[in-house]
């Protein structure tokens, strides 16, 4: 049934462009949408205000100039005016870095020109069911936990408690999910959440590190084989997409999937259906994707080292999660509930932190994120054997862990977040002979804001990715 005109949602696009203005004004109204179009960021402004629009379709440039600093200036003033509304960023691919930028900034998520018609109706579709205003405009830590089971995550910092609320919005819908973050920042249970609170959670979550499959067993790890397919086939074999049918399907480090097995995984993400190897029949495929990277994939798709149509497949719904430096808030909350599992699993009585150990924890940069922290706390209470953890008792332990170094790994009494970062380089530099792609995979970093921070500090490094 169609739409009346006063329930269909309307879709401001913003772009100087008169041939773009028409064909999505078209592809709009073809979907079910009312269109409104103008070409330049005051008219744009205007008219969030008069028509309040449900969702945004915005370019990144307006002028000769196209550094991309309007489309910015344009997404921060809608989103002072109107938080709540979406906005779809256009850009082309030589501008994904600030495609990135806006969607950190605010921006719901990004789409490049030319654009696929079906791919985008499917983006609008999914960001105006999900992207709609909360309940509540700056939902509590306790209205979340009373709207679905996050009791897995502790934290209560703002960037957090947003994060929550679109694992509130989104859970029940079937769309794919890609997670963004450094490693150690909690992808998992990030992942864990979605399907717990999902009405698939009844059926299994299958996790897979897609970084671990080798090419070769690919085929045979995600969709199973038959007996005889090749040489060791013995029997039939059950793979991860069989296995995760009704339920959800967990693909970690997909940032490291090879390119030659990119397309595999995108025919079950477009038709759901598979093939085991070796067998004649095809069997349908009813999983939820969630997906998890540390690396950028957008940069990658720039790179050629990421497919553009599997990127869209994965990142309907992008959810970006703060690494531990920027919810230092949190840390004493995550410091006493670790310390209290650790001490509970090993068999010990009930531990505690001192609060100047607590301050001390708070002030690290933790670049190793909540897994650092984690190994931290659980290291220093074997090794010290007391109830109540103080500020000296985690440095002695991290110079046990050094051989008595001298230097406090962790510590940064007396030094900036510019030396602390400087520092925190420069050792990853030293660990791994210079290797960039190590050093920014052990960073949390991607290979381009990595070098970033090179330049910026004056620190050098090799591209070789040899060992």
């Amino acid at each position: 049934m169609e739409l009346s005109r006063k329930e269909r949602p309307r879709i401001l696009v913003v772009d100087d462009d008169t041939a773009v203005q028409v064909s999505l004004a078209l592809l709009l109204k073809q979907s079910g949408y009312d269109a409104v179009c103008c070409d330049e960021p005051a008219q744009a402004l205007a008219l969030v205000a008069r028509q309040a629009p449900d969702l945004v379709l915005q370019d990144m440039n307006f002028s000769l100039h196209t550094s991309g600093e309007e489309g910015l200036a344009l997404l921060t003033a809608i989103k002072q005016c109107r938080p709540d509304l979406p906005v779809l960023l256009m850009t082309a691919w030589g501008s994904i870095a600030l495609a990135v930028r806006g969607v950190q900034a605010g921006a719901a998520n990004f789409f490049t020109k030319p654009w696929d018609n079906t791919q985008l109706a499917e983006l609008i579709r999914a960001t105006l069911e999900t992207s709609g205003p909360a309940p509540l405009a700056n939902p509590s830590r306790q209205a979340l936990d009373a709207q679905c089971d996050f009791s897995a995550i502790v934290g209560e910092h703002p960037r957090l408690l947003k994060v929550l609320a679109t694992i509130a919005q989104v859970a029940a819908t079937r769309a794919p999910v890609l997670i963004l973050g450094e490693s150690g920042s909690g992808k998992e249970l990030i992942a864990d959440a979605i399907h717990r609170n999902s009405p698939r959670a009844g059926q299994p979550i299958v996790k897979i590190n897609m970084g671990a499959i080798t090419p070769s067993l690919f085929e045979s790890e995600m969709f199973g084989h038959v007996r005889g397919a090749f040489t060791d086939a013995k029997t039939d074999r059950k793979g991860h997409v069989a296995s995760a049918h009704g339920g959800t399907l967990f693909l970690d480090e997909i940032g490291e999937l090879h390119r030659a097995d990119q397309v595999k995984l995108l025919r079950v993400l477009q038709d759901q259906t598979y093939q085991a190897v070796g067998a004649s029949r095809t069997e349908q495929a009813d999983i939820r994707v969630v997906s998890a990277t540390n690396r950028e994939l957008a940069e990658l798709v720039a790179g050629g080292d990421f497919r553009e149509d599997l990127f869209y497949r994965l990142n309907l719904i992008t959810i970006r999660l703060p690494p531990l430096r920027e919810r230092r808030s949190d840390i004493p909350l995550l410091a006493r509930h670790i310390i209290a599992e650790v001490a509970r699993g090993y068999g010990l009585g009930t531990a505690t932190i001192a609060p100047a150990a607590l301050d001390w924890l708070s002030a690290q940069p933790w670049p190793g994120n909540i897994r650092q922290l984690k190994q931290t706390l659980e290291r220093t209470l074997l090794l010290v054997g007391r109830s109540e953890l103080r500020q000296t008792d985690f440095v002695d332990a991290e110079q046990h862990e050094h051989g008595g170094a001298s230097g406090r790994r962790l510590g940064v009494d007396g030094m900036t977040l510019e030396q602390v970062e400087r520092h925190m380089i420069g050792h990853a530099l030293d660990q791994h002979q210079g290797n960039i792609t190590r050093v920014a995979k052990s960073l949390g970093l991607s290979r381009t804001a990595l070098y970033r921070r090179l330049e910026r500090h004056g620190l050098g490094g090799t591209d070789g990715d040899a060992a």
